[in-house]
């Protein structure tokens, strides 16, 4: 059994497309990975002079960070600092990256799974030391992750195809909607094949749901189509499973991580 950590990197997964994830799911997929979880921490920013003037915002916010600790992860607040630029602006700072670093570098020691989450390329460097070190380190994030982090991690799990990890609403018949990418296209056909996950382990891959363009709602045109598999584009649809046991997509959309709805304001 191997010995892990989890180190993650919440402003950059919230800012994302992370936001409302489900922290236990993250120790879940950990345990999949035939590890046991020894250090937890998650990285997060905290407004002290808007929290001592705006009581629902320092609300919100404790209970966020409560619930975070339920799910035994340890927190490393990094205050909010504020400058004013040469144009006058004010700017806020609160980057946890060297703290994070760091952490990950010396809690090592005793762990032989890392589990990042940040699609934050400045974090390359720290994924070859750690696995100069002989760790093995994963990477989870959503939108907006460097290629070269993907790349160089052993293995990358996006964070809205995680089952359970990012809720996924129901669609116009309470059909639970499901996530995958293209993962085969035939442009001049109109169709192609999604892959999704059907389990938290690495081989936990379903790679035969049919889709058709004339299934996206709203409807797409040939150019975005083609460009689904090459952009890794999220696609959320109703599953259907047919009567010859084959599996196609319906009521297929592009997620829109951006939404106000999907972030839950």
């Amino acid at each position: 059994m191997l010995k892990a950590g989890i180190f993650m990197d919440i402003e950059n997964l919230s800012r994302n497309g992370g936001w409302g994830m489900r922290y236990n799911v993250l120790t879940d997929l950990v345990k999949a990975q035939n590890a046991t979880v020894l250090r937890a921490n998650a990285y997060l920013a905290r407004d002290l002079e808007r929290e001592a003037s705006d009581y629902d915002f320092r609300r919100r916010n404790e209970e966020y960070r409560n619930a975070i600790r339920r799910n035994g992860f340890h927190l490393v607040l990094k205050i909010v600092k504020r400058y004013r630029d040469e144009s006058g602006d004010i700017i806020l700072k609160a980057n946890a990256d060297l703290d994070l670093a760091v952490d990950a570098m010396v809690q090592s020691d005793n762990l032989d799974y890392i589990l990042l989450g940040s699609g934050d390329g400045d974090f390359l460097r720290l994924v070859r030391a750690l696995q100069n070190r002989g760790k093995r380190v994963d990477l989870v994030s959503f939108a907006n992750t460097s290629h070269d982090l993907k790349r160089e991690v052993d293995y990358f799990f996006s964070g809205f195809l995680v089952p359970g990890l990012i809720p996924v609403p129901y669609g116009e018949r309470d059909r639970e909607r499901t996530r995958g990418v293209m993962y085969a296209l035939y442009e001049e056909r109109g169709f192609g094949f999604i892959s999704l996950r059907t389990g938290l382990g690495i081989h936990d891959i379903q790679t035969d749901v049919f889709c058709h363009i004339n299934e996206f709602e709203p409807s797409i045109d040939n150019d975005t189509f083609a460009n689904l598999k090459a952009s890794e584009t999220i696609l959320e649809f109703d599953l259907i499973r047919q009567e010859d046991g084959k599996f196609k997509a319906a009521n297929i959309s592009i997620l829109n991580w951006q939404n106000k709805n999907f972030r839950g304001e």
